[in-house]
This record gives structure tokens, sequence and C-alpha cells, in this order.
């Protein structure tokens, strides 16, 4: 692979070259531990260049230490944009080194599409925030899913802060990056934790409302979590099949431990999935299970809300969960919203995605 022209901002004595095996040791031993679960996932984007699927990672050596690294990457699930992920050691950020990276990897994507290989060169990307729902999760400063050159001579003016859920500023030390590179705020999404007991469970009796287990691999389950999740991603569209739900989202190597399902009948009157609930084996024992609750986005918004709830409600009847949930999913995030503002929730994480194709909002 030949590393493209990185432009006039290449300090002096930087050069740029291919992740190479041992990279990711090399870096841990500099950059130190991530500051919280996004930017330990995000890590994980780096990797080795490759043509299918098509990805591009480089590494910045100074004096030849690596000491900066960028990947940008397709997804079959989500091809209007690539992914983008930058991370420089702490004590050379404001030298130009995230900026020399990305440079480089827009002239490579910019080659792969001329030649047919790449549909898009529009970019995407992630970084997690503090809340005033939850203690700092990284000191001031620290890495998020970029961490990028805000140094003055990015060049950069400061993006808008985001809002937090008390209506308060929240920044992020990636943000005069991403915005002098032409990103823009595109989507919220948080991990939330919701307490046992806190919603009152429906009565199921004489409503006609019907629970019911589900195995994980059942065809018309994997029908309806492809169904809602390309519902719920307007704002990344998504081009997820049947058989990628499967993998993605159901599958073992997703640690998918069990579903229920909730209808508006029993299955044998013809009663469809109204609302769903997958199980996932946490990291940890000591954490809240984790959910994907989800919705038949063919319901009335009503409809639809009070099956979540519902579900949502049985779900935590003598145990806590914690769900993933974009702004996008407007079924669920006003339920969760409030239970946050009462402290029957809180927020472990809350995730800003940035993109360079986001309509201008004027």
């Amino acid at each position: 692979m030949t590393v493209p022209d990185a432009g006039p901002q290449l300090p002096a004595g930087v050069s740029l070259r291919p992740w190479a095996e041992g990279d990711d040791l090399r870096l841990l031993e500099l950059w130190g531990d991530p500051t919280d679960a996004q930017h330990h996932q995000d890590r994980a984007m780096l990797r080795p260049s490759s043509n299918s699927p098509w990805a591009r990672c480089l590494v910045a050596e100074d004096e030849g230490i690596a000491v900066a690294a960028a990947v940008v990457y397709a997804s079959s699930v989500h091809p209007q944009r690539l992914w983008f992920y930058a991370e420089t050691a702490r004590e050379l950020r404001g030298r130009g080194l995230a900026t020399a990276l990305l440079t480089a990897l827009r002239a490579e994507a910019e080659t792969a599409r001329t030649e047919g290989t790449l549909a898009t060169t529009e970019l995407k990307t992630r970084f997690a925030v503090t809340s005033a729902a939850l203690p700092n999760t990284a000191p001031d400063g620290a890495d998020g899913a970029v961490s990028g050159d805000a140094g003055p001579e990015s060049g950069s003016a400061v993006a808008s802060a985001q809002l937090d859920l008390a209506g308060g500023p929240v920044a992020h030390p990636a943000q005069p990056f991403l915005a002098g590179q032409g990103f823009a705020p595109l989507q919220r999404s948080r991990r939330i934790a919701v307490g046992p007991g806190v919603i009152k469970a429906p009565e199921l009796d004489g409503t006609g409302l019907a629970v019911e287990d589900l195995a994980t691999g059942s065809v018309e389950l994997t029908q309806a979590v492809a169904a809602f999740y390309a519902a719920t991603h307007g704002w990344d569209p998504s081009d997820l099949s049947i058989g990628q739900a499967q993998q993605l989202l159901l599958g073992p190597a997703t640690g998918a431990s069990g579903a229920v399902v909730l209808r508006s009948q029993p299955k044998a009157q013809g009663g469809g999935i109204d609302a769903f609930a997958i199980s996932y084996t946490p990291e940890r024992t000591e954490d809240p299970t984790d959910v994907l609750l989800g919705w038949n986005p063919e319901l009335a918004p009503l409809d639809a809300q009070a099956a979540a709830a519902s579900l949502l409600a049985l779900l935590t009847t003598q145990y806590p969960v914690q769900l993933e949930v974009d702004d996008s999913m407007d079924i669920l995030t006003p339920i969760l919203d409030q239970l946050v503002a009462t402290g029957h929730a809180r927020v472990l994480l809350d995730t800003r995605i940035w993109a360079t194709d986001v309509p201008d909002a004027s």
C-alpha cells in the first residue's frame, strides 16, 4: 500500500505508514488505557488495511516512534458513510497529526471512489461526552472516539456545544477538530440503566395481551428485528438483510441469550409481534442485563409506545436492565427521559455521532 500525500499539514519529522502487526501494543504503551466504554470499543476499529471489506489504516511516526493512528472503513450495513477513527498521543496533540492522517485517508477514499471500489467518501465518527446524569467518565481533555488536533494551528472554530439532559452545555475536545474538518452533529446514542420496579407492570389478564418467549433463531423474531432496525436508522440508512440481522443482532457471537415478545393477542389467534426484547450476556456479571428493546414500526405511535412501555415494565419487575437508545427512537426516548429525570434510570454512556454530510439545519 502506497501512502498518499498528507498535504502541507504533515509536521517536520513525522511520517505516515500503513498499520502493521504489533501497532496496537506499541500505541497502547503510549496512549494508556481507554477512558470510557466507547473509547475502548472504538480502538478496535484500528486494523490492517484491506479491500474486502474496504479499510485503510495509517500510523503516524514521530522520529520513527508510532504516536498516532487513524482508520476509515466501509460498512456493508450502513453504506452511506465510512467510519472514521483517529487517536493521537496526548502530549503530541495540536501538531496536526490527526489532520495529516485524515487528509491522507480521504485521498485514499477518493481514489477508491474514482476507481469504483467505494460508493461514497462521506465520513462519520463518534465520541463519548460527560453527562449531568452521571459523574465524569473521563478527565477533562480525554480521548473519545476521535482524539484530534484541537491546537491553535488547526484553524478551526469551536463547534457549537451540545446539550445534556439538564440543558447545560456539553463539550468535548474533539469537537473543534471535527468542525474544522467538515463534520457536524448527526445523532446522539445513550446507554441507560433502568432500575427494578420503577414502571408499573401491566395487567395482562383479560386484556388479550400475550407475552411469549422466543428462540433467538426464530424467523419471525429476526424479521421483526430487521424491520425495527431499518425504521429507526433513517438518519444512517441501513441495508440490513434478514441474514445479517440474525448474524449481527441475534447470533451466538453477539451473546444473545434469550428473547421475549409482546403480542396484542396470542399468536394462535393471529397476533403479531408488537414489541420484542433480546437479552445479551453482560461482560461483567454485576452489570444490569443488556437488552435490545424494539417494536413493530407499523403500529400507530401511541400503540407502539404502550407496547414498548409494557414490555420494559415486565422486564424490570425485579431486575435492572440497560438499553442502548438513539434519539431517533422517538417511541422509547420519552419513556427513558422521564425515568432519568425522576432518578429512576441513569445514563451510563452518552455518545455523539458526527458526520460530514449533515444537512444544513438552517
